[in-house]
């Protein structure tokens, strides 16, 4: 089989593109259609609630706290292991942030991927961060920066196709396998 690339009619399979056309409007229907992702009467964002509900961590699926920031397991995950590292105040644009909890973000960050590596072992992390609406942002009152472990050849057709995630783990499971392997 001759490949696009090998006849000079486009890219290499190693730029192939794989879309997800469901999920613009799953991300749509989210923004809109959930009051849970919108600030609170008292202007809590959902993650503000979730830091301050006074519920265990393990319920809260929280594996981090510092002094202005906190990692938390991500409740709709790309896969198992798929954590977010935030500011414990809404912030929604990396330059509403205080120096000193920017700096924090980024520690937490680099822990939070130490963890993944240290609990999954995965080929490789995925690490973003989507700002505003417009940049995909689910919950675009308080950033959050993704991080989430993958694997060559992680992709699967059920997630186009069925519109479904496939995970092989509960999140009590990555949330103690994440919190087992952070770093101290």
């Amino acid at each position: 089989m001759t490949t696009a690339a090998e006849a000079g009619g486009g890219p290499s399979p190693a730029l192939a593109r794989l879309w997800a056309g469901w999920r613009s409007s799953y991300i749509t229907r989210i923004t809109n259609d959930h009051a849970e992702v919108r600030p609170d009467d008292a202007g809590r964002s959902l993650f503000e609630r979730i830091l301050h509900s006074g519920l265990p961590d393990d319920e809260t699926y929280i594996v981090w706290r510092g002094s202005g920031c906190f990692a938390v397991l991500n409740a709709f995950p790309y896969g198992s292991g798929h954590l977010m590292v935030l500011p414990n105040a809404a912030a929604a644009d990396l330059g509403d942030l205080a120096p000193e909890v920017a700096a924090e973000l980024w520690v937490g960050v680099q822990a939070g991927v130490a963890a993944i590596r240290a609990a999954y072992a995965p080929d490789g992390v995925n690490v973003g961060i989507n700002l505003g609406a417009g940049a995909g942002a689910g919950i675009p009152d308080h950033l959050h920066v993704h991080c989430l472990p993958r694997w060559s050849g992680d992709t699967n057709f059920i997630t186009t196709v069925g519109e479904t995630r496939v995970l092989n783990e509960p999140l009590a499971v990555s949330w103690t396998k994440i919190t087992d392997a952070w770093p101290s």
